[in-house]
């Protein structure tokens, strides 16, 4: 008999059967250096109930990034991957994407010649393979893409490219009682196909990017219809706006990777009593990838200085982590 095992059920094997943790140390695959002291020092502090910095279980709230945060975003962000794949499916029943952009590039895979058609090319491609469904039908058509798609570098399903350390904090702030939200650029409904399962954070407290839908009949049947308009972008200071919008509470926790989260890092930062801001800093090209300031994915400069001069925690992947990725 075969027993499917989801993301978090595996995490929580591999800790129990203590292949991954020692009972001591929920945060096994963080390196014993600065960045893991600091989030247990904040974790201690907000929750130690005589403690002069202590936060109620309600208000312990803390937002995720998603792409280059929880999840690798190298060589294209996982869901343009998503979109390229998808055009290239749909291709046969539109002809004149060969010779169209930014169509053209994708059915080539020319990620330089994609790049150029800018954020105008890529709202376009979204829209192409994103609309004109239910919201049931794009569920399904992300399920399964994910169930078949493979990493063209690591040759594993994109949701098994999920770092083993952010894991196992997400974990460690829920055993600790903080509610734990995903507020990304990504597609709000592409990631909360697989957000449960893969983070346990599930579908009410993931936030971002939409398109616009509609409710409509089927056949008699009530349906949701994503349109090619865009809703809103969950980025920058998108990210705060939103926060605001749909939790209500400013987070006491920010968690980011790139100049995308700096806007959320900022609010988190700004709020009164206890605060903590980290930023994942890719410095390992061998077991992932190195960059930062000139990147055009995951761009980590204005951030970087900030974080700096605030001190904020910067993770660094090399030195801190003893594993990237699930085995």
């Amino acid at each position: 008999m075969r027993i499917k095992v989801g993301r978090v059920g595996l995490l929580l094997l591999l800790t129990t059967t203590g292949l991954y943790a020692r009972a001591d140390d929920p945060l096994p695959s963080w390196r014993e250096d600065t960045s893991k002291r600091s989030i247990v020092n904040f974790v201690t502090r907000v929750t130690e109930q005589d403690g002069p910095d202590y936060v109620k279980p309600a208000q312990r709230i803390a937002v995720f990034d998603n792409d280059g945060t929880l999840w690798s975003e190298k060589p294209v962000y996982f869901q343009l991957q998503f979109a390229i794949d998808r055009v290239k499916q749909l291709a046969s029943q539109h002809p004149e994407w060969k010779a169209e952009q930014p169509f053209q590039a994708a059915l080539a895979d020319d990620l330089d010649g994609l790049a150029d058609t800018g954020e105008q090319g890529l709202l376009q491609l979204v829209m192409a393979t994103h609309a004109e469904m239910t919201t049931d039908e794009f569920a399904t058509t992300v399920k399964e893409w994910i169930r078949t798609a493979r990493h063209p570098r690591f040759r594993r399903p994109y949701t098994e490219l999920v770092y083993q350390p952010m894991l196992e904090l997400l974990a460690y702030l829920r055993a600790n009682g903080f509610k734990t939200y995903i507020v990304s650029g990504g597609g709000i409904e592409f990631m909360r196909v697989f957000a449960e399962e893969v983070y346990g954070v599930p579908p009410e407290q993931v936030i971002g990017s939409s398109i616009t839908t509609k409710l409509e009949l089927r056949n008699g049947t009530p349906v949701l219809t994503r349109l090619p308009v865009l809703d809103f972008m969950d980025d920058k200071e998108g990210k705060p706006v939103a926060i605001n919008k749909f939790i209500g509470r400013r987070p006491i926790a920010a968690f980011g990777n790139s100049d995308g989260d700096l806007q959320m890092l900022q609010w988190t930062a700004a709020g009164e009593g206890a605060r903590f801001c980290l930023l994942v800093r890719h410095t390992d090209a061998q077991r992932e990838w190195a960059y930062d300031r000139n990147s055009h994915v995951g761009r980590l400069d204005k951030a970087l200085d900030e974080a700096t001069e605030e001190g904020w925690t910067v993770v660094d992947m090399m030195r801190d982590w003893e594993a990237i990725y699930p085995p």
